[in-house]
């Protein structure tokens, strides 16, 4: 049986230990900011991107990565005979699926490559990564994998409160009348994703909205806290309050493994300053 090896994408969330650990293939993202490129996580960290984006003159780009790292990538990942499981961030973000796909084709090695789309981002794709790793690490062959991350992701949850919609607005998300508006009442915007679909959940004002939201949350957590093993926050610039409400989850239940973290270019570039994320997965 062929080793089976995992690549994903920048805009996981994982720590450096667990890509280590696991040995997981990171591709990096594109990101541009006033025409100047940097590649994500490589000459450009988290924290800087969000100093680089709040300096900036336009609202910055993040694109997939060239369809020639991924070729390379994929080459040097099949040269000892490996197959490879790829699982990436929703199409419905960006084109990195299908930019994967053009590159194995390209790499001739589709028939050695599974494709995943994770329907999401963040920690909730590194659920599914770390999952599909541990499991080539244990052996498992490749439709046993592709059932647990296929099952993982279909018991997910992304819950994210937009505090600014400042860049929502400069991108395009909403008409600029409407952005108007939201601004002058200080409206915030709970988002989710279910079935890989970006949708608003609920609108709201200002911090009693943002309270209601980590209760609501908080109590779902509760509700299911047998079935919840690992929860994921990952916020654009505001790490103690996230700190405080992984506490709060804590609180709940000692056994719950909390990774707070900074979020990744692509989604602090459209959810902007003060936003954060909520990610976890039910047994």
């Amino acid at each position: 049986m062929s080793k089976i090896k995992v690549m994903t994408d920048s805009s996981v969330q994982l720590t450096q230990e667990e890509v280590e650990k696991y040995d997981i293939t990171v591709v990096p993202l594109t990101i541009t900011i006033d025409g100047e490129s940097y590649i994500d996580g490589i000459d450009i960290s988290r924290s800087d991107f969000v100093k680089k984006m709040n300096e900036a003159e336009n609202l910055p780009k993040t694109s997939q990565p060239p369809i020639g790292r991924f070729v390379d990538t994929i080459k040097k990942m099949t040269a000892d005979g490996s197959q490879i499981i790829g699982i990436f961030l929703a199409k419905a973000l960006s084109g990195t699926i299908d930019a994967a796909r053009q590159a194995a084709e390209i790499a001739g090695q589709s028939d050695n490559i599974t494709i995943i789309d994770s329907e999401l981002t963040d920690r909730a794709e590194g659920f599914q990564v770390l999952a599909a790793a541990k499991d080539a690490q244990a052996g498992k062959s490749m439709d046993e994998i592709v059932a647990h991350v296929e099952k993982i992701r279909a018991n997910q949850k992304l819950e994210m409160m937009v505090i600014n919609l400042q860049n929502l607005i400069k991108g395009g998300r909403l008409g600029a009348l409407s952005g108007r508006i939201a601004t002058m009442l200080n409206i915030r915007i709970a988002l989710q994703m279910p079935q890989g679909k970006l949708q608003v959940a609920k609108k709201g004002r200002g911090k009693k909205f943002t309270k209601a939201f980590n209760k609501r949350v908080l109590k779902e957590i509760a509700d299911n806290q047998d079935r919840i093993k690992h929860v994921g926050i990952s916020y654009v610039d505001t790490p103690e309050p996230m700190q405080e409400l992984a506490q709060e989850i804590k609180e709940i239940n000692p056994e719950i493994d909390v990774l707070v973290a900074e979020t990744s270019p692509i989604i602090a570039t459209h959810a902007g300053n003060g936003a954060y994320a909520i990610l976890y997965y039910m047994e």
